[in-house]
């Protein structure tokens, strides 16, 4: 970004038309830098270089690990990255996270829906648009703060000042980061996943996150009644949204795929295999089957061969057929690696619990065949973190030995044990989990799933308590505006952060001294110059 180059190449441009007396060269680059992203695939393909970047250095070191926070709505992620440059200076190594979850429970003209697919799939690449015109608005507005104190530096004849903004106007950072998004299993066949694949892509995603369940039967993750789907056909909506990439030109667009076989006991179809050992013959291994021995038992039932023997797959009444007991784990390696062998760039797998041995476990076998394979993993809402580990250092310290008398594991919830030993033990764990599962069990990116859902309802239930209660309108100026003054939460000026500056800067570039700005001595924003 070149601020004096821009305007000097626009001079030329209005200088060649004769009756564009009125059009300011340096008003126009202002506009240009302002809008520095034109379209939703120049997004993709400036966030697709960042993450590629970001696994490379991942790669040389695992301290590199990436994060996010989950969005449902546009001005829930321009907070983000807009926090994130106020208080680390940078967003570096830091995106945003579309949930389908999120979108399913709070975005759905059917209104709050479970995450079964059953939300209108156009409400995703809307709210990926709609995440990026807010991140393009939080660079305009912080653009347009320079630009104001550009021209201040200039009126006071301070050059030292005006240099340093102009260098800060040429090195300005944007806000726009990559987003990971959940396309769920793809809405459909194949096709399905094509073109919302597009549509995505066309917003702006980088990167698609899409799951092996069965698209009309998915469930949340972390719900039960999931159900897979055999490698070729979840391989074949891993391609589509290759080809969706490929065919709108972002050749190093990422796909995360995920993988719920460990909470998944249950499938559609028996796989189609051509002869042992092939890949549809190592998915329908795991298939709870009993032998035939006697041909009409087996009415209406497909029977399968099994090492020179026909065995039956149990089917349940729902028409659903079931694996056996405890190959979860093997699924889950069988389908990463699968994955990565068919054009999948990242794995998630879907876990019931925070646990990082159980998570290297996996990752080492799956890292014996691809010796680079990295995680997405969801930091999610729905594990009990505090019991969790309360529980596991319970765990470790038993094994090692050590007097847990003081403490009862069935009640590690309460709160009787919260200034205890254990408590800060667990506590220091979970701290420093996403540093060292980046460590120990490969995982690039850590993001939270659903944050922002749940701190607006305490937030909410906070503010709801005051206000209605005794504390009256001190409930909200002492626990809502105080603290934005204090903290310097740039919404407490909520004219600006909504584009009332910018609006005002376009007036005067478009009507000069007769633009009627509304930024004026008795706009009550002005309360807050000073915060």
């Amino acid at each position: 970004m070149d601020y004096r180059a821009s305007i000097r190449d626009l001079d030329q441009v209005i200088g060649t038309n004769q009756n564009w007396n009125g059009i300011s060269a340096e008003s126009a680059a202002r506009m240009q830098l302002q809008n520095r992203f034109r379209t939703g695939l120049d997004i993709a393909r400036y966030t697709a270089k960042i993450m590629r970047r970001d696994m490379a250095a991942y790669d040389l070191d695992p301290a590199n690990y990436t994060q996010s926070l989950g969005c449902w709505h546009g001005f829930i992620g321009q907070q983000k990255i807009i926090s994130i440059k106020k208080h680390f200076g940078t967003t570096k190594g830091r995106y945003l996270y579309l949930s389908g979850w999120m979108v399913a429970a709070l975005r759905s003209e059917f209104g709050p829906l479970p995450d079964q697919s059953m939300h209108e799939k156009t409400s995703v690449p809307a709210l990926i648009e709609e995440l990026y015109t807010f991140l393009r608005q939080a660079d305009a507005r912080e653009l347009g703060m320079m630009f104001r104190d550009l021209d201040n530096a200039r009126s006071a004849g301070d050059q030292i000042r005006e240099q340093q903004i102009l260098n800060a106007i040429d090195n300005h950072e944007t806000h726009v980061v990559p987003i990971i998004a959940d396309i769920d299993a793809g809405f459909g066949n194949a096709e399905a996943t094509y073109l919302l694949a597009k549509k995505m892509i066309e917003a702006g995603a980088c990167a698609l996150q899409i799951e092996n369940q069965v698209s009309d039967e998915k469930q949340c993750g972390h719900q039960d009644g999931k159900v897979t789907v055999p490698h070729e056909d979840f391989i074949a909506k891993i391609r589509a949204c290759r080809y969706a990439f490929l065919e709108l030109g972002v050749e190093d667009g990422i796909i995360v795929a995920r993988t719920d076989s460990l909470g998944a006991g249950l499938t559609k179809q028996i796989a189609f295999s051509k002869e042992p050992g092939d890949l549809g013959d190592q998915y329908n291994s795991f298939l709870d089957c009993e032998e035939i021995t006697d041909l009409n038992s087996a009415n209406g039932d497909v029977l399968i061969n099994r090492n020179g023997k026909l065995v039956r797959p149990k089917r349940l009444p729902s028409n659903l057929y079931q694996f056996r007991e405890g190959t979860g784990v093997d699924r889950v390696v069988l389908d990463c690696i699968t994955s990565l062998q068919n054009g999948a760039d990242l794995l998630w797998i879907e876990t019931e619990k925070p646990h990082i041995g159980q998570i290297a476990s996996m990752v080492d076998r799956i890292r014996e065949v691809v010796p680079n394979a990295k995680l997405v993993y969801n930091n999610s809402p729905s594990f009990n973190w505090t019991l969790n580990f309360r529980q596991q250092v319970f765990d470790a310290w038993q094994a090692e030995g050590k007097d847990v008398s003081a403490y009862d594991r069935a009640r590690l919830m309460s709160a009787d044990y919260d200034e205890s030993e254990l408590a800060a033990e667990a506590d220091e764990r979970i701290r420093t989990f996403q540093r060292d599962a980046a460590q120990r069990a490969g995982i690039f990116h850590h993001l939270i799933t659903l944050p922002t859902y749940h701190t607006a309802a305490l937030s909410t239930d906070n503010l709801a308590k005051e206000y209605f209660g005794e504390a009256g309108m001190l409930g909200y100026v002492a626990n809502v505006q105080r603290k934005e003054i204090r903290q310097g939460i740039a919404c407490v000026k909520h004219q600006n952060m909504a584009g009332s500056d910018i609006g005002d800067d376009h007036k005067e570039y478009f009507a000069g001294e007769a633009a009627l700005k509304a930024g004026g001595a008795h706009n009550t924003m002005n309360q807050f110059s000073a915060a």
